[in-house]
């Protein structure tokens, strides 16, 4: 399996870990981001870089890590066909592709330590996506058509910074 992983610089100390970890369990590991820990680098275009490669293809699976997991799973949610669960344990992990059927898991570098972080990578690749036989379909919903309202492929919604349309930076708030 191809995994994707990328990070912001709050995230790359974890992220180093990370790809060892799944390097000895026999991944094949496609890492972008930041190149330091000191060295300022955006959660926008680490998430990009994840959900892009799981996006098109290029990897089956992917992981993204910030400072709290937070910014750069909204991010990876902003793509077509993405599905990236924010986990703060491995119980979560674990249900974010058995009942959620993510494809990108999203945790936050400063919230949990490396033990926490490689049990959570592990439920992540050993969980299939198997909905409880309990809850009727129509919860779920139906599954996606090919055409919805998310985001051209390699396209970002909505912008992710400045004041809202028709609004300039410079008018007080009301």
């Amino acid at each position: 399996m191809i995994v994707s992983i990328a990070s912001d610089h709050a995230g790359y100390d974890m992220r180093q870990l990370v790809i060892k970890h799944l390097e000895q369990k026999g991944f094949e590991v496609l890492d972008g981001g930041a190149v330091s820990a000191t060295e300022r680098f955006s959660y926008v275009e680490a998430g990009q870089k994840v959900a892009e490669d799981v996006q098109s293809g290029k990897a089956d699976r992917g992981i993204a890590i910030c400072g709290t997991g937070i910014g750069i799973s909204m991010v990876c949610n902003k793509f077509k066909g993405i599905r990236c669960g924010l986990c703060n344990n491995e119980y979560m992990a674990r249900m974010c592709r058995q009942h959620n059927n993510a494809n990108i898991l999203s945790f936050g570098a400063r919230v949990v330590g490396p033990e926490i972080a490689f049990a959570m990578v592990d439920c992540f690749f050993d969980e299939e996506f198997a909905p409880p036989e309990n809850v009727p379909e129509d919860v779920y919903g139906p599954p996606l058509p090919e055409e919805d309202d998310f985001s051209p492929a390699g396209e970002i919604a909505e912008p992710m910074y400045g004041p809202p349309a028709g609004l300039s930076d410079t008018e007080p708030d009301a």
